[in-house]
């Protein structure tokens, strides 16, 4: 994000006064927050290219304190705490949190490293907040700051030690967030890390491997990294030295790249890792979810040998996250041939467009060969031309010659694609009898298979395309690949059916290239000699998943529902296994537990007991307002918070769901859709029981239950009397009701006529007293007043005769934390959890109006 250099100065000179509260009112619930809260305002005056060029990424408090949860040593009497990189100090600060929390440490030292100015002066800020929260529950702390290059000052200080024969471990616990940075082969940084045993292309795994020198024997050790070190050969020599040193315990995965540092672009996969020194595990915890601050967590145990294999000279880091991964591997080690034992190899196009700029062409003309992107593979076909800026040929002159290949049959695969994508590896056949020409060009962005330089057959293309594409190999390659690069080198260490194989598969294609369903199956059977009931089927596992959400999807469910949590509790309550035919679904009373043990029972996805009410709360709950469930059908009186609740599925929706993949589904789902709300009206009356009750003017009346109107009912109770006493309420805004209370004849009085209430505040109040018009937002869902809002409420109220003051209002500071980058200036914040506070932003004083 870039802000106005004017704007950073106003935030710079607000940051000497960001003492909300005085330290001693810092307690164990806000600590965190605190230091969050700090975390986002230096965030924002750091620019994406100055984040890049440190490498260095904050840590959101959600992360920090995931990772602080993860060491299980912090009864021992004295702590040392390395936390190298600190940046503003997120990550110890939830150390501190966790340790004082417990309270069995009787001394705590932290050291932190830190080179960059601006982030020390943050950094000291949350070191005294720690230093305040040790004293108050009396565990002694000290702490040191060290302004120097971690890299640096540890070769020092190891290569010191290593003369006078001393040892230098100084540390039981370290905790660190790395900078990602590339690192010259010549730089004077990877001469240090030379000296300490290393070579390594990047800075973290020199932060890593120096920080893992430095602990004492048995020292916990919990980093969040690029996942990009469990394999390939650019980190062969980390992984060797690390695994020597340190004893991997725990790994926690994420589904989505962006939920872990929503703040930043990050594209790299990241991963956090818990490690003991000289102590060797017998097995590793692999626990997933989808960000930070999500409680549903898919864990798994798997044997230390299987996760690194001791025989492997590589020392791969195999991450299997549940039993579908093990069976995943399990059928791909069926095949062993490589590209070279075929005959074929894979490389990069050679068309780097922008070094041959001025051979390129809009569209073929006289001199001309095709020239294909990756904008010109569609949906496993070559579409050519495209309506696209991409040129679409190239000039074939003596200069352009090395970089063209013969045309002839080719499988090209895109060198991008992120995991949210349906298909990492997204393999098209480019068939050359579609052009009249001898040569074509591949760009840069896209690999391309061949037989010494030359095209491959069209049965083979074919059969390689197949398996390519098919669902086990893309399985198999998100468990290894930690980045968006499909490179050739990634290609090539993939093994492969034999070649008799391939072209039994190639035989298969004819005029159409095969859907989905159709590749699975004819890997299943021409590879694997597998029946389609197996009950050890991870391609039928992961498709009946994909059905299921396909379901959720057609029958109109949120995307915050479309995951596989809920896909999975819906095969749950049909009984339905990964081999059953949907015309088999049944629906058996089921309790929240009963659901998660048939999730690991025949989906081989466990996951941890403790995220039961996550499934009640976040799944049951929708299927339940949706009327595809319903709740104590066999004991109408037990209370729905009884921990013998049962659910079952709605008669009409399991008859539905038994015509799934007939001619009868299309007809089925849109004839429940148009009844569904009938179904849905034996809700109405206990909603209407739930509605939220306030008093305006000695009158009761009540607001919709949930969303934004439960923050509403704080401003109107809590806000109102403390901020704007004796204020008259001219507006109060429904969800459902887009109004539950207007003085229209008030507002007209002062100058204001509103013809559509859509644009309204949620809140209108008259401050009589100082007689001004408080216009409040209430954030739950849709955004603050940011200067777009604002400009708009100027114009909406531009008839009023009094000055305007506008107000945005969230739940918590952690709501507030999402939005704060957005918030105009001479607008105010009040958070309801901290009902007795104001945030202004830019004024003189707390709550003062401006003319317009």
């Amino acid at each position: 994000m870039s802000i106005p250099s004017k704007n950073k100065a106003l935030i710079a000179n607000d940051i000497s006064s960001l003492e909300l509260r005085s330290l001693a009112e810092i307690s164990t619930g806000n600590l965190l927050a605190e230091v969050d809260f700090r975390r986002t305002v230096a965030s924002l005056q750091l620019t994406q290219d100055k984040k890049a060029s440190m490498g260095q990424f904050l840590t959101p408090a959600s992360v920090a304190e995931l990772m602080a949860g993860m060491f299980d040593r912090l009864d021992l009497p004295e702590i040392s705490l390395l936390d190298a990189g600190a940046g503003i100090g997120s990550l110890l600060a939830a150390f501190v949190n966790k340790v004082c929390q417990q309270k069995q440490t009787l001394s705590l030292r932290i050291v932190a490293y830190e080179i960059d100015p601006f982030l020390i002066g943050y950094l000291r800020q949350t070191l005294k907040l720690c230093e305040r929260e040790c004293q108050r529950v009396n565990i002694s702390f000290n702490y040191e700051i060290r302004e120097i290059d971690f890299i640096k000052d540890t070769a020092k200080r190891l290569e010191v030690n290593l003369l006078n024969n001393t040892n230098q471990a100084e540390f039981t616990h370290a905790i660190l967030n790395p900078p990602y940075l590339k690192i010259n082969v010549h730089s004077q940084t990877r001469k240090w890390l030379r000296s300490i045993g290393l070579e390594t292309s990047n800075l973290y795994t020199g932060f890593m491997a120096a920080t893992a020198q430095l602990l004492k024997p048995k020292g916990e050790f919990v980093a969040i990294t690029p996942r990009s070190f469990c394999n390939g050969t650019y980190f062969r020599e980390f992984r060797k030295m690390f695994l020597q040193m340190m004893a991997l315990q725990q790994i926690h995965l994420f589904d989505s790249r962006q939920e872990t540092f929503t703040d930043d672009d990050v594209l790299q996969e990241t991963v956090i890792i818990k490690a003991t020194k000289e102590q060797k595990s017998s097995s590793v915890i692999i626990n997933t979810s989808s960000g930070a601050d999500d409680d549903w967590i898919l864990s798994h145990s798997v044997p230390y040998t299987a996760l690194v294999h001791p025989q492997d000279p590589e020392q791969f880091i195999h991450i299997l996250p549940d039993k579908i991964s093990e069976q995943v591997v399990a059928k791909m080690a069926l095949f062993s041939c490589t590209l070279e034992d075929l005959g074929l190899t894979v490389s990069t196009g050679r068309v780097v467009d922008f070094r041959a700029k001025e051979y390129l062409r809009k569209n073929l003309e006289k001199n001309t060969v095709p020239l294909i992107y990756p904008i010109n593979l569609s949906d496993l076909y070559i579409k050519y031309p495209r309506i696209t800026k991409k040129p679409q040929a190239i000039l074939h002159v003596e200069e352009t010659d090395k970089i063209l290949v013969p045309n002839e049959h080719y499988v090209l695969c895109k060198r991008f694609s992120s995991k949210e994508e349906k298909r990492r590896i997204v393999a098209v056949i480019y068939n050359a009898e579609i052009f009249d020409c001898d040569y074509v060009g591949f760009e840069n962005h896209l690999n391309y298979f061949h037989k010494d330089g030359r095209g491959l057959s069209h049965t083979l293309a074919c059969g390689l395309a197949v398996y390519l594409n098919s669902t086990l190999v893309d399985l198999f390659f998100r468990l290894f690949n930690g980045h968006t690069q499909v490179n050739a080198t990634d290609l090539r260490k993939l093994k492969y059916p034999t070649l008799e194989q391939l072209l039994s598969l190639g035989t298969e294609i004819k005029e159409r290239f095969p859907s989905g369903c159709e590749i699975d199956l004819l890997v299943q059977n021409k590879l694997l000699n597998m029946s389609n009931q197996s009950d050890k089927n991870p391609i039928k596992i992961k498709s009946r998943i994909d059905e299921a959400l396909q379901i959720l999807r057609q029958l109109g469910f949120p995307r915050r529902q479309l995951n596989e949590r809920s896909a999975l509790t819906l095969l749950a309550l049909f009984d339905l296994k990964p081999t059953d035919s949907w015309n088999l679904a049944t629906s058996p009373l089921m309790g929240i537990t009963p659901i998660m043990d048939f999730m690991s029972q025949h989906y081989g996805k466990t996951y941890k007991p403790n995220t039961r009410e996550t499934v009640r709360r976040q799944t049951v709950h929708q299927f339940l307002d949706a009327a595809l469930i319903v709740a104590n059908p066999d004991n109408l009186s037990r209370p729905i918070n009884s921990p013998k609740t049962v659910y079952q599925i709605e008669e009409s929706a399991l008859e539905l769901l038994r015509t799934y993949g007939t001619n009868e589904w299309e007809k089925s789902i849109s004839t429940y859709l148009a009844s569904i709300e009938t179904f849905k009206k034996q809700y109405a009356q206990e909603r209407e029981m739930s509605r939220i009750p306030i008093v305006i003017a000695g009158e009761i009346k009540t607001l919709s239950p949930g969303g934004q109107n439960i923050l509403i009912e704080k401003i109107i109770n809590d806000f109102a009397p403390r901020f704007t006493p004796g204020g008259k309420l001219i507006y109060v805004g429904d969800t459902d009701e887009k109004f539950t209370h207007f003085d229209e004849a008030a507002l007209t009085d002062l100058g204001v006529t509103i013809d559509s209430h859509g644009k309204m505040s949620d809140v209108i109040i008259h401050l009589t007293t100082n007689n001004w018009l408080v216009l409040i937002e209430a954030v739950t869902s849709h955004g603050p007043i940011n200067a777009k809002r604002k400009k708009d409420l100027e114009s909406l109220f531009k008839g009023v005769k009094i000055p305007l003051v506008m107000v945005t209002t969230f739940l918590s500071r952690k709501a507030m934390v999402e939005y704060l980058p957005e918030i105009a200036w001479e607008t105010d914040v009040w958070v309801a959890e901290d009902a007795t506070h104001l945030i202004h932003f830019n004024g003189e004083h707390l709550l003062q109006a401006y003319e317009i």
